[in-house]
């Protein structure tokens, strides 16, 4: 599992117009799914982001997570994470689960971080969705397991 984490002052996702979810000061989360996860990955990678600390404390220095801060998710699956451009100038997605894999694992992430007491939001798995993203730093991680 892939995930770009983007800590936000705000975030929403967008689609034909109207607006399907927003989240204020937080993380918005690009999750790509590979051939191999599983639902043991996706728990992991949640805890971990979780508890990751990418959030100032009152010194300025990063040591709180999005729990500490009482932020929030919202979480926009996107499989081109997975995009290999090596070769050519066209990227091959091979690598990037199939959706009937991708789907209820992006659904069980989202889910699992709720769990972790983070509350999340998520995009619509497929759709061309307009995200917005008001990034905070910036402050952007990139998360492989």
């Amino acid at each position: 599992m892939r995930a770009v984490l983007q800590r936000v002052k705000q975030g929403s996702v967008s689609m034909n117009g109207r607006e399907i979810a927003r989240i204020g000061k937080g993380l918005v989360i690009l999750a790509g799914i590979g051939h191999q996860d599983d639902e043991k990955i996706v728990r992991a990678m949640a805890e971990k982001i979780a508890f990751l600390r990418i959030f100032e404390d009152e010194q300025g220095k990063m040591n709180l997570s999005v729990r500490d801060v009482g932020g929030e998710a919202l979480v926009v699956s996107q499989f081109t994470l997975y995009a290999d451009a090596r070769k050519g100038r066209r990227p091959s997605f091979t690598d990037a689960a199939l959706p009937e894999k991708a789907r209820p694992l992006v659904d069980l992430f989202a889910r699992a971080l709720a769990e972790q007491g983070v509350p999340t939001q998520t995009g619509e798995f497929g759709a061309e969705m307009l995200v917005e993203i008001h990034n905070d730093g910036p402050v952007t991680i990139l998360l492989e397991l």
